[in-house]
């Protein structure tokens, strides 16, 4: 079954080394080095025509440490990171268990090379695993993620933090993403919470949101498109409880009183990222 995803997400993906990837632009965009030729240049592609794209994703990753801490002190145990990316700094399974060593992460991708990279990042930790999954097949994610091999890390019968993190802008589909996420939410057992960032419709001048919607389309299997933040609010549905401070910019989502200066402090919304969190009451 496995061998068969693979070669299927390899098909979709095209040629690993010569075809650009969403997940490995974006470790390229974080200063990370599990990254080909490809990736560079459309990564720098998308750099010309929006140089804040690198600031971008560093907030947003900053978002996601931030949102797992929080979990963390509401005594979340249970991660599952849909659309992980590439193996870079900052990842789920280091800020959680470094909170607490019990905690456990599945890391959930749709690149071949980022979910190898991600093994290797994880051998030795049984805590810790990395799966070949497509956020947009909810019925055979759902499967994997109710087969042994992700149940031995992480158990949907009880409560977990599901994690959507600057993936559901990929999926621009909307029948296909409000679906799939439609279907994993439902999956959910009360007391479980989603953590969602997305690209905002509201928060991109519009030339340099289509140049890099272009670079995405032509270069990589996975084209990206923008939500307004009551879009994203319906990723939530009914019996989801938004906490504190709602949907907000990335960067204004529970920052650090400690913190350095940042490149977003007096205009969070050139972040051009929604940010928002809740837990399933029902």
């Amino acid at each position: 079954m496995e061998q068969r995803n693979w070669a299927e997400a390899r098909e979709r993906l095209g040629d690993d080394i010569n075809t650009a990837t969403a997940a490995r632009m974006y470790d390229y965009y974080l200063g990370g080095v599990h990254n080909f030729a490809a990736d560079r240049e459309a990564a720098e592609k998308v750099i010309g025509s929006m140089p804040l794209v690198p600031f971008i994703a560093r907030a947003n990753r900053e978002f996601l440490g931030r949102a797992v801490r929080f979990l963390i002190d509401q005594g979340v145990r249970q991660f599952l990171d849909i659309g992980s990316g590439m193996p870079t700094q900052g990842n789920v399974h280091q800020a959680a268990q470094e909170a607490d060593p019990d905690a456990s992460v599945v890391y959930v991708d749709i690149d071949p090379v980022a979910v190898m990279h991600s093994r290797g990042l994880l051998e030795g930790n049984p805590r810790a695993a990395a799966v070949l999954g497509d956020l947009r097949r909810p019925n055979d994610l759902l499967d994997l993620l109710d087969g042994p091999e992700v149940r031995e890390v992480v158990d949907l019968d009880k409560p977990v933090a599901l994690l959507l993190v600057a993936v559901l802008h990929f999926v621009p589909d909307d029948d296909v993403a409000y679906g799939a996420v439609t279907r994993l939410r439902d999956r959910l057992v009360p007391g479980s919470w989603l953590v969602v960032s997305h690209g905002a419709a509201e928060g991109f001048v519009a030339g340099e949101a289509k140049a890099v919607q272009g670079v995405y389309q032509q270069r990589t299997a996975t084209p990206g498109g923008l939500r307004t933040r009551d879009q994203v609010l319906e990723f939530f549905g009914d019996g989801f409880e938004i906490v504190e401070p709602g949907l907000v910019w990335a960067p204004q989502w529970r920052p650090q009183a400690d913190r350095d200066p940042g490149v977003f402090d007096t205009e969070p919304e050139r972040s051009g990222m929604h940010a928002v969190v809740g837990r399933k009451l029902h």
